[in-house]
């Protein structure tokens, strides 16, 4: 974890968010399959020295979040592995934060967007034009473009016209580089289709804000930050 990145981790962690980053390790590396049934509440309360409620939690946000599923009558089940170096990414215990700050992104940008379209000039139209170009560049060149990707949000911020979109960008940027810094290593391991569709998500944003299509520009971003949420726990 980059310096920079393990500045946004919280000084705080609930005990639920800890067991909660400890069953997704243990479903990425394998030791709960995809598709078998996790052990019973109590059984993991053991596992892991946690009572009850704390394991509850935790997986009542594994559920959120589409990790595991409920059967009824029969508990809970493995959906999805996601990939293990994803959890290098983040600062330890503050895997369940990161998703939680998606969501929060997820309606906070689709309204910048939807202002974008709005509000944009043709200085704004141009810079994110740029930003888009310049993720493109880095699809050509298989780079990381996390700074690129940031660019490119930043640029719909500034095209809204309200200065507290972008000061809420400024405040929030350790937080955002994380989540950007995961989606996008984990998108170099996947493949050229992959990486395309994701860049298709952000051609379907600027088309949208260049055609002023509010609100076709606020579900376009919205999907997108859900999508990259949802990402983070695929496999590769």
């Amino acid at each position: 974890m980059r310096p920079e990145l393990a500045a946004a981790a919280r000084t705080e962690t609930r005990y639920s968010d800890i067991i909660y980053e400890k069953i997704v390790g243990m479903i990425a590396d394998g030791r709960f399959p995809v598709n078998e049934r996790l052990p019973s509440e109590t059984s993991l309360s053991t596992l892991l020295g946690a009572s009850r409620p704390v394991v509850r939690e935790a997986l009542e946000r594994l559920r959120t979040d589409q990790l595991i599923v409920s059967r009824k009558g029969s508990g809970s089940y493995v959906r999805q592995r996601p990939d293990s170096s994803m959890l290098k990414e983040v600062p330890v215990g503050s895997l369940a934060d990161v998703q939680r700050f998606f969501e929060f992104r997820a309606g906070l940008e689709a309204s910048a967007a939807e202002l974008a379209a709005r509000n944009w000039q043709p200085a704004d139209k141009q810079r994110i034009a740029d930003t888009f170009e310049a993720l493109e560049h880095c699809l050509e060149r298989n780079d990381l473009g996390a700074q690129e990707d940031q660019d490119f949000h930043d640029a719909v911020a500034l095209a809204t016209g309200n200065q507290y979109h972008t000061l809420v960008r400024e405040w929030f940027k350790p937080h955002i580089a994380i989540g950007m810094s995961v989606t996008r290593t984990l998108s170099l391991k996947r493949t050229p289709a992959h990486v395309r569709a994701v860049q298709d998500e952000h051609k379907a944003i600027v088309e949208a804000i260049f055609a002023r299509r509010e609100a076709d520009a606020f579900a376009a971003m919205r999907d997108h930050i859900l999508n990259a949420r949802a990402r983070m726990f695929q496999g590769v």
